[in-house]
C-alpha cells in the first residue's frame, strides 16, 4: 500500500466515529484492537466502563467483538472508548424510558449519604425519599439488589439522572387499589389485616385499599377500645357494608361475620319460660328487660303488675332484676314478648300448692295423733 493511500485510510477516520473491533490482547492498562486499519486501537482501562475496572479482563476478552468510539486520531495511535459509547446509547435509552414513563431495572452500586448509587447503563442516584414508599432506616441491605425504577429527573449537560423505585412502588399500589374497588361488593365477606387502631375504630388493609370497620361495628357488645376486639397485624375476616369508589371510602363490619346474640336463641329460651333479667329501659308503654347479653324483650305495661299503673316507673327501677315468662319469641324479627305479672302468678301458684301441700302433710300427722290417743283411752276404760 502507497504512503498516500494509508493517509486516506488513516483519514476516514473521524473523532466521534463508532468503529467494530476484535480484541486482541489484554494488558494491565489498556486493551489492543484490530479495527481493521493501519494502527490497531488502543483502550485505555479509564474508557472500558462507567465502572470501577481493577483489570481489563473484567469487561473484555480476547476474540470479542466490541463496538467503539473513536475519541482521538494521534501518528500511529487510535484512541478508543468502550464506556463513551454505551453510555450515548444509555442515554438516549434513558430519555426514551423518561419520555415514555417506563419501568426498567436497575442495579444498586453503593450507599451513600443521602441514598443510592446506581447503575443505569450509566451512573444514576435515587434519593432516600425515592426509594420506598415507607420510611426506611438502613439503606445497606439494598447493596447489590436490583430494583424496578423510573426516571424521574435528567439533564445530559450536567450529567444528572434520577431515578425512583418508589414511583413504581405507589404506580403498582394505585393499580391494585382501582382493581380492588371495582372487585369489592357490598355484602360478601373478604379477608384484610388491621393496618391501623384509632379511637372511633380500625383500618383493615383489604388488599392495596384500606376500609374501616366503625368501633360500633367490631363487636356485638359494647366496645370501649377498638383495642379491646383487635390488634395491629391481625388477619380477619369482615363484611363488606359500603363503597365509595370515587371517594375509596369502604364501610366494614366484623360483628356481622359472627353469630349475634340473636342466633339460636329460640333454642335456648322457649314460649312459656320464667327466666330471669336486668331492667334496661323504662318507657311509658313498657320496660325493656335483658334476658341474656345482648338480647332484649319487652314487657308490655299491661304485664307488669297485677294491679294498675300508669307509668313503669311507679314499679321497676332501671338495673333492678325480675323475673318474666316468655309469651312469644321470634329469632328472625329478634323480639321477645314477657310478662312480669304472669311470671309473678305463677311463683304465687307455686307457692299456694307447696302452702296446700305442708297443710295437707300437717293435717295427716294431727289426726293421727288424735286417734292415736283416743285408741288409748279406749283401752284404758
Amino acid at each position: 500500500m502507497s504512503e498516500r493511500q494509508e493517509n486516506q485510510v488513516e483519514q476516514t477516520l473521524e473523532i466521534g466515529q463508532e468503529v467494530s473491533g476484535k480484541v486482541l490482547k489484554l494488558e494491565d492498562k489498556q486493551v489492543v484492537v484490530d479495527i481493521g486499519e493501519k494502527y490497531d486501537g488502543i483502550i485505555p482501562i479509564s474508557e472500558l466502563s462507567h465502572l470501577h475496572v481493577e483489570h481489563t479482563n473484567e469487561v473484555l476478552s480476547e476474540g470479542e467483538e466490541v463496538q467503539l468510539l473513536v475519541i482521538k486520531v494521534e501518528d500511529e495511535a487510535i484512541i478508543l472508548s468502550r464506556k463513551q459509547l454505551t453510555q450515548k446509547l444509555a442515554w438516549d435509552n434513558l430519555q426514551e424510558n423518561f419520555d415514555s414513563d417506563k419501568v426498567f431495572e436497575a442495579n444498586v452500586m453503593d450507599v451513600v449519604n443521602g441514598g443510592l448509587v446506581m447503575d443505569a447503563g450509566l451512573r444514576a442516584f435515587m434519593p432516600a425519599s425515592q426509594v420506598e414508599a415507607f420510611y426506611v432506616e438502613d439503606f445497606e441491605s439494598y447493596k447489590g439488589q436490583t430494583l424496578q425504577v423510573k426516571v424521574i429527573e435528567m439533564d445530559e449537560a450536567k450529567n444528572r439522572v434520577i431515578l425512583s423505585h418508589r414511583a413504581v412502588v405507589e404506580d403498582e399500589q394505585k393499580a391494585k387499589r382501582k382493581d380492588t374497588l371495582q372487585a369489592l361488593e357490598v355484602g360478601e365477606i373478604v379477608e384484610g389485616k388491621v393496618q391501623r387502631i384509632t379511637n372511633f375504630g380500625a383500618f383493615v388493609d383489604l388488599g392495596g385499599v384500606d376500609g374501616l370497620i366503625h368501633i360500633s361495628q367490631l363487636s356485638h357488645d359494647h366496645v370501649e377500645k377498638a383495642e379491646d376486639v383487635v390488634s395491629e397485624g391481625d388477619s380477619i375476616k369482615v363484611k363488606v357494608l359500603s363503597v365509595d369508589r370515587d371517594t375509596e371510602r369502604i364501610a366494614l363490619s366484623l360483628k356481622d361475620t359472627q353469630p349475634g346474640p340473636w342466633s339460636g336463641i329460640d333454642k335456648e329460651i322457649e314460649t312459656g319460660d320464667v327466666v330471669q333479667g336486668d331492667v334496661k329501659r323504662l318507657v311509658n308503654f313498657g320496660a325493656f328487660i335483658e334476658v341474656k347479653p345482648g338480647v332484649e324483650g319487652l314487657v308490655h305495661i299491661s304485664q307488669i303488675s297485677k294491679e294498675h299503673i300508669g307509668n313503669p316507673h311507679e314499679v321497676l327501677e332501671e338495673g333492678e332484676t325480675v323475673k318474666v315468662k316468655v309469651l312469644d319469641i321470634n329469632e328472625e324479627k329478634k323480639r321477645i314478648s314477657l310478662s312480669i305479672k304472669e311470671a309473678q302468678e305463677e311463683q304465687d301458684n307455686v307457692e299456694l300448692q307447696k302452702y296446700k301441700k305442708d297443710e295437707e302433710d300437717n293435717g295427716f300427722q294431727l289426726g293421727d295423733l288424735i286417734g292415736d290417743r283416743l285408741k288409748d283411752l279406749n283401752n284404758k276404760s
